[in-house]
Parts: C-alpha cells; structure tokens; sequence
C-alpha cells in the first residue's frame, strides 16, 4: 500500500462521518434507528467502490473450465454477482435513509443583511 493511500477501515469511517453530518437535524431517538444502517451503508458503498475497481481491471467475465478436458467458456466473475446483489442492497438502505432526510425540518433560508432585497428593488 502506498504512504498517502488509507485503509478500507479508514474509508469506511469517513463515509459514516458524510452521512451522520446529513442527519444532524435528526431526533435522538431516529438517530439511534439509523446508526445500523449508516454503518452498513458506509460499508457497503466502500466494497462497491473495491468492486468497481476490480471490475473495471479485469471485466465482468472470465473464461471457465470445469476441468482439463472440457472447453473453457465465458462466465460471469463471481466479484461481479456479488457487486450487483450488494449494489442492490445498498439502494435499499440508502432509500431507507432518504426517508429519514425527508422528515428533518427544512433548514431556515439566510435572509442576508437586507441588501439584495433593496438592490433588487430598484
């Protein structure tokens, strides 16, 4: 691994930072619902991210052969089935979340000092 590279652990841990920062307005006792599945979101979209990698390397198939006497043929990499079931997963949870996103109070507009509205005005 290189010096400025971080560990999945540390990336994982960043992405529940982004995600409790856009639930701040919520109420404790929610916050304590969606802690689950922040974390497993936070995880899941870290895996993924390892899978796209892989996946945009090596493809999404590979050649398969039972054995040394039959033909080898193009099967689907296993990375990627797992990629599409967790991908799946994932959506679920983060549409859970935006549920949440939609009961926080709407954050209040700056009314600013007053000037655009006089500028506007004129």
């Amino acid at each position: 691994m290189k010096k400025n590279e971080i560990t999945k652990h540390e990336r994982i841990e960043e992405e529940i930072k982004r995600l409790k920062r856009i639930f701040t307005k919520i109420e404790p006792k929610e916050k304590k619902v969606i802690e689950g599945l922040i974390q497993r979101a936070a995880y899941m979209r870290i895996t993924l991210e390892d899978y796209e990698k892989d996946l945009d390397e090596k493809g999404y198939v590979e050649m398969f052969s039972q054995s040394e006497k039959t033909p080898p043929y193009e099967r689907e990499r296993p990375v990627a089935r797992l990629y599409n079931s967790m991908n799946g997963n994932y959506q679920k949870i983060m549409k859970q979340l935006s549920n949440y996103i939609e009961k926080q109070p709407p954050i209040p507009k700056d009314e600013g000092d007053g000037f655009e509205a006089f500028v506007m005005d004129r």
